[in-house]
């Protein structure tokens, strides 16, 4: 199995910044042999949406809306994945949910509350 612990969520402004970060622990093997990581919003009636993804490789994959103001990096010795989040608008607002994959398998964290003030 894998545990995955989102923080860094939180209030903040129009136009400010929040950095996401999501801890893996468990199987260390899944862990270090993931297929993709990443980073998916839900707002309140709306379905979950992915907002960047990135790959064993270090590929980066973004939803249109994010790019230019969203990155998602990732540091192996951590096993933790962040998102870096600036220029943030009042449709960020959601819950973000930090996401692994490993072969058909696929685990979530529970999800850390991003709120935007307009």
């Amino acid at each position: 199995q894998v545990q995955l612990v989102e923080s860094g969520g939180g209030l903040v402004q129009a136009g400010g910044s929040l950095r996401l970060s999501c801890v893996a622990s468990g199987n260390i093997v899944k862990i270090n042999t993931f297929k993709t990581m990443g980073w998916y919003r839900q707002a309140p009636g709306k379905q979950r949406d992915l907002v960047a993804t990135i790959a064993r490789d270090g590929t980066t994959n973004y939803a249109d809306s994010v790019k230019g103001r969203f990155t998602i990096s990732r540091d192996n010795g951590k096993n933790t994945l962040y998102l870096q989040m600036n220029s943030l608008k009042p449709e960020d607002a959601a819950v973000y949910y930090c996401n692994l994959r490993w072969e058909t398998q696929e685990y979530w964290g529970q999800g850390t509350q991003v709120t935007v003030s307009s």
